[in-house]
């Protein structure tokens, strides 16, 4: 689990304010590389040419992705949350192609933030915020309307209301839950299978062939699923996201 710790950089473990410590950790580090290499694809991506070129192209491509998303999950209304939500499956998608670099060949060992509850708990705390903020501000009170199904009958609501009031507050857990358990546990895969190749090559030839060979071949199937789910799991983020602003927008 030691691709998991958090360690303070560059002498910063005795940076205090407060009696809180504010080290920059290896964590810190690589959400900074994300989001200057996400500055930089987005900037690279605006030049507006009239003929546009790849990185133009790839920039718009994924600015289309997310509005076609917004549109379909919330309408009209999707469109101001368009620069959010591609910054958040952005960020996202990049921090977990990132700590999917096979750096270590180079002595640099990629670090995984979003394989942190709390850097994923970050995320779903900000858009769930959202979601309250949108819902008050729109509906006032009437936003509780949207915890009793239409149709539910008068002596049903006390029994409802709480369940789907529980559920509502639930969501950010399980949407933070999702993302970390989905890294989380490809890294733990992929190192388990790493260390039966060293082990086995250590052991002899024989156990080489028998269990190091075939470890590596589906460690290689394992980074390319890898790769699979580090986009999935951005998408799936922004899309939840979506669909729980539709929710404080019109309340369904």
């Amino acid at each position: 689990m030691k691709q998991f710790e958090i360690e303070p950089m560059f002498g910063s473990d005795s940076w205090d304010v407060a009696g809180m410590n504010i080290a920059f950790t290896n964590s810190t580090l690589w959400m900074a590389i994300t989001t200057i290499l996400l500055v930089v694809f987005v900037a690279g991506g605006m030049k507006r040419e009239l003929v546009p070129g790849r990185w133009q192209m790839a920039v718009e491509f994924f600015t289309g992705f997310i509005d076609d998303m917004l549109d379909a999950n919330i309408g009209k209304e999707g469109r101001k949350y368009v620069p959010y939500v591609f910054t958040l499956f952005m960020f996202i998608l990049f921090g977990n192609l990132l700590g999917l670099l096979p750096l270590g060949l180079v002595g640099v060992h990629p670090f995984t933030f979003t394989s942190h509850f709390t850097v994923t708990g970050v995320f779903a705390v900000i858009s769930f915020s959202i979601v309250l903020i949108v819902g008050f501000w729109k509906h006032g009170i009437k936003f509780f309307t949207l915890f009793v199904p239409h149709g539910t009958p008068l002596p049903m609501i006390p029994v409802i209301f709480p369940i789907e009031l529980i559920s509502f507050l639930v969501r950010p857990f399980s949407l933070a839950l999702r993302l970390f358990v989905a890294m989380m546990a490809g890294h733990v895969l992929l190192k388990v299978l790493a260390s039966f190749v060293i082990d086995s090559t250590n052991a002899g030839a024989g156990f080489g062939v028998l269990v190091g060979i075939p470890s590596f071949t589906l460690m290689i199937g394992i980074s390319a699923l890898e790769i699979l789910v580090a986009g999935i799991q951005a998408y799936v983020f922004a899309l939840l996201t979506s669909l729980y602003i539709n929710d404080a927008e019109h309340l369904h």
